[in-house]
This record gives structure tokens, C-alpha cells and sequence, in this order.
């Protein structure tokens, strides 16, 4: 098939594209910026979602499209609610309207358990109203859709606002890790390429016109992840817990606002925690060290 990944110069798309790629699928990555991951295998074409015309060129031909594009930084989304609003709300709805007038047979959405809450800030809302648009979509012109549901997602190329990639990078630099709080939040951390696995197989007919949760095996407070780093590091860092404030990110559970009806999608095995925060230890490490290295002169 031909599979147009947009937002697929990034954390998740660009693994969910690698995945698709290995499947044989024809994939095309559509992003604001060249993906430092692209396969020889894998088309690029840049371009943003808020081009309509751009977006009809894109997804012409294609026969599943993953939207992964879009503000997806909570802190970012509550300062800018203006830009929050007009990249995920209305350049989800050109992607639609994109996908409906090239007849695409599956729209896949890259959504979060944010729905869940009234926590998030714009960055929740945003994604709450993207799911009713889709909706709507497949109930006026019959555009099948899957929306993927997130939880906290940690792996190789994480952004830099990926909180356990922020964590390891405290660890690193400062010896220390600072949270706010007690550390007694619970979070579903999955592997980045968990996740994207999960992803590809969303595309199976019975995930058509299906919400589908995709989070960890098992519940973690955030205390048990940072022991678990210092563990990791020989104990040679120190975790600092400080006053809690209030933020727009939930504590136990994400579960105060009732959307659509969601499968969880259990995998047959996962990435375990510990294996990936050593990996990612010696990846992060490798990328401080490179950066740091001064510039040759010629």
C-alpha cells in the first residue's frame, strides 16, 4: 500500500514509518522538515499541514494516511493556544478534507489519554476536538478512520521536551535529577517502538472506525522510574523531590472526561524499562559529548 506519514520526521512517526517501511508498504514522509531518519527506501516531501494544497498533492494516491503533526508539547500548547489551536484543530481538518477528496480507504490519528482528563491544557482540548471532527468525517463521507490513543511514550529520538529523555539528560549533565512534586504520579511509560508497532497494526479491519489505547504493560509512579535511572547510574546521582505546583498534567489517572468507548491493545511482549533507560543513557551521553566537541577549522 501507499502509506503517507505525516509528521514523520519525528519521534513516533518516524519509527511508525521505519515499521510500515520493513512491512513493503510504499511510504511517503511528509514533514515541515527533512527527516534526519529517512530510509532509501522512504519518499520525503516537505510541506505543512496548514497548505491545503500542499496536503491534496501529498495524500493523492495514498491509501492510509498517519497524521502525527501538530504542537504536542503540553507546556508549549498552554503558552501558544492561538498556534495550539490552528496546527492540531484546523490542520487535522485540511488532512481530512485532504484525505476525503483523495478517497483515502484509512486515516489514522495520533490522539492521547489526555482525552481522558481535564488536565492538559490546550494541548487536551485540541485533541479532544480533533476526535469529534474525525468523527464527523467518517459519519458525513464515510472516511474510515483509527485514532491512537498515547500514553507516555520514551525512546530513541525523543524530543526535548520528552520527560524521561529529560530526566537521563539531568543525570547526565547535573548529577541530579530535580522533580517537582512527591513523585507519587502514576504513569504507563511504553518504549517509542512498542508503540510504533502497535501503530501498524491498528491497521487491521477490526481497528476500523476504533479508538485504541496504547500505553505500558504496567502503571509506574514517577518516584519508582527515577530510583530506578539512579539504579541505572550506579547511584551515583542524586534525586531531588521539591514543592508540588499545580500543572497541567494529571497525578494518578487521566480519567475525569468521558470520550469515546477505547480498546487497549496489548502487545505479545514489550521493551523492558530498565534495558531501555541504559540504552538511551548511552545514547543521550554519546549526543552531550558530541555537541560539546568544538567546532574543526580548516
Amino acid at each position: 500500500m501507499k502509506i503517507v506519514v505525516i509528521g514523520g520526521s519525528g519521534f513516533l512517526g518516524s519509527h511508525v514509518a521505519d515499521r510500515l517501511s520493513k512491512q513493503g508498504h510504499e511510504v511517503v514522509v511528509y514533514d515541515l522538515t527533512p527527516s534526519p531518519y529517512l530510509r532509501p527506501d522512504q519518499k520525503m516531501e516537505t510541506g505543512d499541514i496548514l497548505d491545503e494544497k500542499s496536503m491534496a498533492q501529498v495524500v493523492d494516491g495514498a491509501d492510509v494516511v498517519y497524521h502525527f503533526a501538530g504542537v504536542a508539547d503540553i507546556g508549549e500548547s498552554a503558552e501558544q493556544p492561538v498556534k495550539t489551536i490552528q496546527h492540531n484543530v484546523m490542520g487535522t481538518t485540511f488532512v481530512l478534507e485532504a484525505c476525503r477528496l483523495a478517497s483515502v480507504k484509512r486515516f489514522v490519528f495520533s490522539s492521547s489519554i489526555y482525552v481522558y482528563s481535564n488536565k492538559g491544557s490546550f494541548y487536551r482540548c485540541s485533541k479532544q476536538a480533533c476526535e469529534k471532527i474525525i468523527q464527523n468525517y467518517q459519519e458525513e463521507f464515510n472516511l474510515p478512520f483509527t485514532i491512537l490513543r498515547f500514553g507516555s511514550l520514551y525512546g530513541p529520538r525523543a524530543n526535548r521536551f520528552n520527560i524521561i529523555r529529560h530526566y537521563l539528560e539531568q543525570a547526565l549533565l547535573e548529577k541530579k535529577i530535580h522533580r517537582k512534586g512527591d513523585g507519587s504520579e502514576l504513569r504507563e511509560y511504553i518504549h517509542v517502538e512498542d508503540a510504533a508497532e502497535a501503530s501498524v497494526r491498528a491497521l487491521d479491519p477490526r481497528y476500523e472506525n476504533q479508538f485504541v489505547i496504547i500505553t505500558g504493560a504496567h502503571a509506574m509512579r514517577v518516584r519508582d522510574l527515577l530510583m530506578m535511572i539512579r539504579e541505572v547510574m550506579n547511584n551515583k546521582i542524586e534525586i531531588e523531590f521539591g514543592p508540588a505546583e499545580e500543572t497541567d498534567h494529571y497525578n494518578i489517572t487521566p480519567y475525569s472526561y468521558r470520550p469515546e468507548k477505547a480498546l487497549r491493545m496489548m502487545l505479545d511482549s514489550y521493551h523492558d524499562l530498565g534495558t531501555g533507560l541504559l540504552d538511551l543513557l548511552y545514547e543521550f551521553d554519546a549526543e552531550i559529548h558530541a555537541e560539546a566537541q568544538p567546532e574543526s577549522r580548516a
